[in-house]
């Protein structure tokens, strides 16, 4: 009887990489994340230029006054590819709905004070319309970005500028006991109530901003003021105040514009730092803050001295214009830091 034994062989891949991969990074195995980000931007053999903008190719770096001399000199620092970013935000909103089911079913939110509750209905939850222009200013930069690694980073916040919306949309239907009275009484309020047309005007205007990248940016420099102000901020007035239900909802909101944050700042990093465009580049940024950010100011200060009202808490008010110094600081040492790194 003829015995056979089982044995493991390896296999050595003759090669390790696509070719444009070891061209860029050497002959070494490569993530997935690179095999399906880099080079995929097509650069040549366009049938037509777009008849709505015949001064550009259909895709053109020129569609911003922002340029690298390399896009893919840009890396996401998440790594997020489609599996990686579906697995991560799968888990993000299972979150959301375990402590949203929690607050609901303890009747957390009809337990709030009416001060509370008034903020919530009046101001928190219309800011859905806002997460929702927001998305479209994100697809805009997913359509008309140049380089894949951009491109795909602006597609997954549009996914999540409409995720968040429809997660604030739930914390309206939840504290109207399941019904739209809350969400129309929302919209009403997004399209008169005086504390929310500073916003609301910002994201009109970034909404018919040509230019994809000075959309994105204002609309971060406004993020940058409004998520502080609303799930920090009020999160921790919260935990003095007995609203732990705000608290439990407002920390995923936290989680996300960290999460934002990342790639947004290292987006400015590779932009400033270009080795042809980098100088230029600052200008345009620098430009693209004293536009904005004084925007982002008025706006969200509208906003704190609403909640200031709402909660009785004044200390609040003067909260939007410290935010606001924040950030200023924020983008004024990020851009010495260039001026110094080229000096």
């Amino acid at each position: 009887m003829v015995q056979y034994e089982l044995r493991q062989q390896v296999i050595e891949p003759k090669r390790r990489a696509f070719q444009h991969l070891v061209d860029r990074y050497g002959d070494r195995a490569a993530s997935r994340y690179l095999e399906g980000s880099i080079d995929v931007q097509p650069r040549e053999h366009f049938h037509y230029r777009p008849l709505w903008d015949p001064e550009h190719e259909i895709y053109d770096e020129a569609f911003s006054a922002l340029r690298l001399a390399d896009p893919y000199s840009f890396l996401d620092p998440r790594q997020y590819y489609y599996a990686t970013y579906t697995q991560a935000r799968a888990a993000h909103q299972e979150a959301f709905t375990r402590s949203l089911s929690y607050v609901v079913d303890r009747g957390l939110l009809g337990g709030l004070a009416e001060g509370w509750q008034r903020l919530l209905a009046r101001t928190v939850v219309p800011l859905r319309h806002y997460e929702s222009g927001a998305e479209l200013v994100s697809a805009a930069a997913s359509r008309f970005a140049y380089g894949t690694t951009i491109e795909q980073c602006a597609s997954f916040a549009a996914f999540d500028r409409i995720a968040s919306a429809q997660s604030l949309s739930r914390i309206g239907l939840a504290l109207g006991g399941d019904t739209d009275a809350v969400l129309l009484e929302a919209k009403a309020a997004w399209l008169e109530a005086p504390a929310l047309q500073g916003v609301r005007k910002a994201v009109e205007e970034l909404l018919v901003e040509p230019d994809w990248a000075v959309g994105l940016l204002g609309l971060d420099l406004v993020d940058s003021m409004l998520y502080p102000m609303l799930f920090r901020e009020l999160d921790e007035h919260a935990l003095l105040e007995g609203a732990s239900a705000y608290g439990l909802l407002a920390q995923h909101f936290t989680a996300w514009f960290e999460d934002q944050r990342r790639w947004l700042d290292a987006l400015m990093r590779t932009w400033v730092h270009d080795p042809t465009h980098g100088e230029a580049n600052r200008r345009v940024l620098q430009g693209i803050t004293a536009r904005w950010l004084p925007v982002a100011r008025v706006a969200v200060g509208a906003i704190a001295r609403e909640a200031g009202e709402c909660l009785g808490a004044p200390q609040l008010a003067t909260a939007g214009g410290l935010l606001a110094d924040g950030v200023e600081a924020r983008m004024a040492a990020a851009l010495s830091a260039t001026e110094q790194g080229s000096a």
